[in-house]
C-alpha cells in the first residue's frame, strides 16, 4: 500500500479553543490510484492534503507512506520525504516570477543533488512531456494561465515523485483550460503515477476513478466514482 493512515487525528488550539479539524480518519490509496478529496470549506480536506503532503504532522494516529512512518518524523526528515516521494501542484501555480520556465522546473532537481546540466536537461525533458517545448524560456508573466499550470504540473513531475498530490489545479482557470489540465492529469495517471486531487468541483472530482468525501474531519464516504469521466483522442502528455 502506497499510503496507510490510521486513526488520524489532528488539532489546532486557536485561542482558548480547540478546533479538531481531523477526527479519526483512516484510509488506503494504493500505488497508481487516481482518488479526489471533496468537502466544503471547514470539512478537513485541506488539513488530510497537509498532512498526506508531509507539510504538518498529525496530532495522533499513524502514516505511513511507501512503507515508511511519517507520522513521528521532525520538519527536517518530512522535507526530505516531500522532496523524494511527493509533487506538488497548487492554484496559485506557485512560481518563481524572475526565473524562465525552465529554470521554476529545474528547482526541485537543486535539493535532489543534480549537477546543473543534469537538471537543466531533465527539467527541458519534463516540459516538453507536458507540451511546453516551445516556451522553456519564458517567465510566467509571459505564458498564459494554463500553460503556467503546465509549469507548476512539470515541476510537480520532474523528481519522479510516487505522488502527485493537487490542490485545486483547475481553481483559476476557464472551463476549456480546466479541461485540457484535467486531460493532462489523466495521462500521467496512466504513465504510472499516483495522483491526488482535492476540489471541491463536482466536475472535476469526476475526472478521478473514487471519490472520498469528506464532513467537520470524519470521512463521510469513500467509494469508486461510477461517474468517472473518461478522456478520449490524442494523448496530452507525450510518452504518457
Amino acid at each position: 500500500m502506497l499510503i496507510s493512515i490510521q486513526h488520524l487525528n489532528k488539532t489546532y488550539i486557536m485561542g482558548m479553543e480547540k478546533v479538531e479539524a481531523l477526527k479519526d480518519v483512516s484510509l488506503d490509496i494504493a500505488k497508481n490510484e487516481y482518488v479526489a478529496l471533496m468537502g466544503p470549506s471547514g470539512s478537513g480536506k485541506s488539513t488530510l492534503m497537509n498532512l498526506l503532503g508531509c507539510l504538518d504532522s498529525p496530532s495522533s494516529g499513524q502514516y505511513w507512506l511507501n512503507g515508511i512512518e511519517v507520522s513521528t518524523m521532525n520538519d527536517s526528515e518530512l522535507a526530505e520525504v516531500r522532496n523524494k516521494q511527493i509533487g506538488f501542484v497548487f492554484q496559485t501555480f506557485n512560481l518563481l516570477p524572475r526565473l524562465s520556465a525552465l529554470e521554476n522546473v529545474a528547482l526541485p532537481l537543486v535539493y535532489a543533488g543534480y549537477s546543473k546540466a543534469a537538471r537543466l536537461e531533465k527539467a527541458r525533458a519534463t516540459l516538453e512531456s507536458v507540451g511546453l517545448g516551445d516556451r522553456i524560456l519564458h517567465r510566467p508573466n509571459e505564458l498564459s494561465g494554463g500553460q503556467r499550470q503546465r509549469v507548476a504540473i512539470a515541476r510537480a513531475l520532474v523528481n519522479d515523485p510516487a505522488i502527485i498530490l493537487a490542490d485545486e489545479p483547475t481553481g483559476n482557470l476557464d472551463t476549456r483550460t480546466s479541461y485540457e489540465i484535467m486531460s493532462l492529469f489523466e495521462q500521467i495517471h496512466q504513465s504510472g503515477n499516483t495522483v491526488i486531487l482535492v476540489t471541491h468541483e463536482q466536475d472535476i472530482a469526476r475526472h478521478a476513478h473514487r471519490i472520498v468525501r469528506l464532513r467537520d474531519g470524519l470521512v463521510e464516504s469513500d467509494q469508486p466514482n461510477e461517474d468517472y469521466v473518461k478522456f478520449s483522442g490524442a494523448p496530452v502528455l507525450a510518452g504518457g
